[in-house]
């Protein structure tokens, strides 16, 4: 990327992206069943290699890619998305025997990887979960294992997932000095879920922890330090976030840019309006601004940069937030069409309210860029 523009081969890859979103990805997302995993998509995503360059792309690729899939298949995106946040602390903290087990799996789309860091106390204030982890033998430091009790909610791809991030409290510290991250596959005894009914269509559900065992193999990292793998984590998907609200807004826009040109309306078209060329020239401006704070941050990222948590949390709340007000738009200037079921910008309005609370809600993202900004 030059100067914040995209080159010939860029371009032409993420137009790859969008027609093989629409061609192929969007008829397997049709088929599947909302609120739950659909493993014949995400066995395509595998297939098709795009799975494989969530976890040897840069944070720019990362985006470009979310962005093209989010343009022509949302439900594609998502899994996507969510196979890469659940896998990438394994990638970056796990052991080579947890790597060698379950990456392949999960590139090729045959495994499910979920990210557990939210609970009914510790959304936003991650810091604050409450899920413990205590050791084997009542407590003693030199217990080999520990056992994992409470609960976990909001979790995207549960209860269906194959195998948990999970970050639990060890005291090791007080606050996120004392969390670790450990990887729970799905089938350990005391370990069950139920999946949640919400407004977006990707499955999200709670879990549950009655003892469940885990020991040093399945540690993400050392004990004490999982905070770190879960802003690791985040520091990367946070821009991606943004690049997936910048392909629903250019969707919208797109969709209101062919309607407005062609509804007619009091003698002539919609766009001839100035109220309506107004408003669309207004999401417009917002989706290239959201666009461009989204790629800066992604090059930040990518070059090593001391400021990447300020821009990864700017790109993740401009770009979520603009998405919002584009989509919002989009249906009031289509009108009541755009409220029937099955149409694009219904299923937008669905999906576009999510990225504002998920991985930070936007009132978190002003924290850390205030913080950063006064540090």
């Amino acid at each position: 990327m030059t100067g914040f523009a995209l080159g010939a081969e860029q371009e032409e890859w993420c137009g790859q992206l969008r027609a093989l979103a629409a061609d192929r990805l969007r008829p397997l997302a049709d088929k599947g069943e909302p609120g739950r995993v659909n493993r014949p998509l995400l066995a395509a995503l595998g297939e098709l290699g795009l799975l494989e360059r969530v976890f040897t792309s840069g944070a720019l690729e990362l985006c470009l890619l979310r962005e093209s899939l989010a343009y022509g298949c949302t439900e594609a995106e998502t899994a996507l998305a969510l196979q890469g946040l659940g896998a990438h602390p394994v990638l970056r903290s796990g052991t080579p025997r947890q790597r060698a087990h379950w990456l392949p799996q999960v590139r090729a789309g045959r495994a499910v990887a979920a990210f557990a860091l939210s609970e009914p106390g510790a959304g936003s204030d991650a810091a604050a979960l409450a899920l413990e982890a205590v050791r084997d033998g009542g407590g003693e430091a030199g217990g080999g294992g520990w056992r994992l009790s409470g609960e976990k909610c909001w979790i995207s791809n549960a209860p269906e997932a194959d195998f948990y991030t999970v970050f639990a409290r060890t005291g090791e510290g007080p606050a996120a000095k004392g969390v670790t991250a450990f990887l729970v596959p799905a089938d350990r005894p005391g370990l069950s879920g139920e999946p949640l009914d919400m407004l977006s269509p990707h499955p999200i559900g709670r879990l549950s922890f009655d003892g469940v065992p885990v020991g040093p193999q399945d540690l993400l990292g050392e004990p004490g330090r999982g905070f770190r793998v879960a802003m690791d984590t985040l520091n990367l998907f946070r821009p991606s976030v943004g690049a997936f609200a910048v392909g629903m807004a250019r969707a919208a826009l797109d969709a209101t840019l062919a309607h407005t040109a062609a509804r007619r309306a009091f003698g002539g078209v919609l766009g001839d309006l100035q109220a309506v060329g107004h408003r669309v020239a207004e999401m417009a401006t917002r989706t290239e601004a959201a666009r461009l704070l989204v790629y800066a941050a992604a090059g930040a990222y990518d070059a090593g940069s001391a400021d990447v948590p300020r821009r990864s949390a700017m790109a993740k709340l401009l770009a979520t937030e603009t998405a919002q007000y584009v989509v919002d738009h989009a249906v009031q200037l289509h009108g009541a069409v755009a409220l029937q079921r099955g149409h694009l910008l219904e299923h937008l309005y669905r999906e576009v309210r999510a990225p504002r609370i998920y991985e930070g809600a936007s009132e978190v993202q002003r924290t850390i860029i205030a913080k950063e900004l006064y540090r």
